[in-house]
């Protein structure tokens, strides 16, 4: 791309999710509606609009055949194309109580990001080899467990803020801080792994990662403000920051994302001559790591990003640890 795209949305000068999230600084009223048809629609998605990659970035035949690499990415996209469902659903809520336009935008581009991801992810899932025409019951059936278990509480925890309540700001907290606070250094670990593997798996983790800076950080930006203009709202915000820290704590979602690194971790190996030397962080290469590692480091990032962020907004790191913070 030229320098004529924003650099944040630029797909070759965009930092990656951690560093994007943690350093850039944007808001609602810079990523309004027209900001999303130039910079995204025409900028960090020209020529990768319909799949999410280029078409020169192609799927390797051995992710097309039976084996524990294939069902690792079939279970993390069909589980990730759920999540972002869902949150599509979620988000039409944001939108139409929005206390003004430049929040209406944003949420309204933030939903057609979702919806976007989920059919990335669910047709990338049809390249790998899965029948198109059974895709949605299939991964309604694969994904059961994990909607009952671990999404299920989530949906149910944000529409009683966002739509029983009505709090928009609360919703804000819940969606930047608690949902994709949690959610999004697994992204980054999922384009950091796949990269040296897929070119066009890679390429749609790169482009979710980019668009998931955006949404963290205008967030961040729009929950700041808001504190500074209304301090008396600092302890309903830090209430529902414990909350949803206590929600994520209880839900078992560890065995899930185990479960397909184990899988990963058989098929990597068989495939060790493509990953050669190739490190997912810096020192480390990815051949060295196990399940447990790269479960570890992923969390470790939630953790970066999230003393970063409420850092960004004034608040205490303290409360998004189970039982920490103060009051006020």
């Amino acid at each position: 791309m030229t320098g004529s795209v924003a650099p944040e949305a630029d797909w070759d000068e965009a930092p990656g999710l951690l560093d994007g999230a943690k350093e850039l600084t944007l808001g609602p009223e810079q990523c309004n509606l027209a900001y999303w048809i130039t910079e995204v629609a025409q900028g960090t998605l020209r020529e990768r609009g319909v799949t999410g990659h280029h078409a020169n970035a192609q799927v390797p035949e051995f992710l097309r055949r039976p084996g524990p690499l294939r069902e690792a990415l079939t279970l993390e996209f069909g589980f990730r194309g759920l999540s972002e469902e869902i949150a599509t659903r979620l988000l039409s809520y944001y939108v139409a109580i929005a206390p003004g336009i430049p929040e209406l935008e944003f949420y309204a581009t933030q939903l057609l990001d979702e919806a976007r991801h989920a059919r990335v992810f669910r047709n990338h899932l049809v390249e790998l080899g899965l029948p198109e025409a059974t895709l949605l019951r299939d991964i309604e059936e694969m994904a059961a467990d994990y909607r009952r278990t671990v999404l299920q509480p989530v949906e149910d925890f944000t529409l009683d803020i966002v739509r029983d309540q009505g709090d928009f700001i609360g919703g804000v907290a819940v969606f930047a801080i608690v949902i994709e606070g949690v959610l999004a250094p697994a992204a980054e670990l999922s384009e950091r792994k796949w990269t040296p593997l897929s070119p066009a798996t890679g390429e749609i983790s790169r482009g979710t990662a980019i668009d998931e800076i955006r949404h963290l950080t205008v967030a961040s930006t729009i929950l700041r403000d808001h504190v500074a203009a209304h301090p008396e709202y600092r302890p309903r915000l830090l209430e529902i920051l414990r909350a949803g820290v206590k929600l994520w704590d209880e839900i078992p979602d560890k065995p899930f994302v185990l479960h397909r690194e184990e899988l990963f971790q058989q098929g990597m190996f068989d495939h060790a001559d493509l990953i050669g030397d190739y490190e997912v962080w810096p020192g480390v290469r990815l051949l060295d790591t196990t399940p447990e590692q790269r479960y570890d480091m992923a969390e470790r990032w939630t953790d970066e990003m999230a003393e970063s962020r409420m850092a960004y907004m004034g608040l205490p790191v303290e409360v998004l640890t189970s039982g920490g913070g103060d009051a006020v």
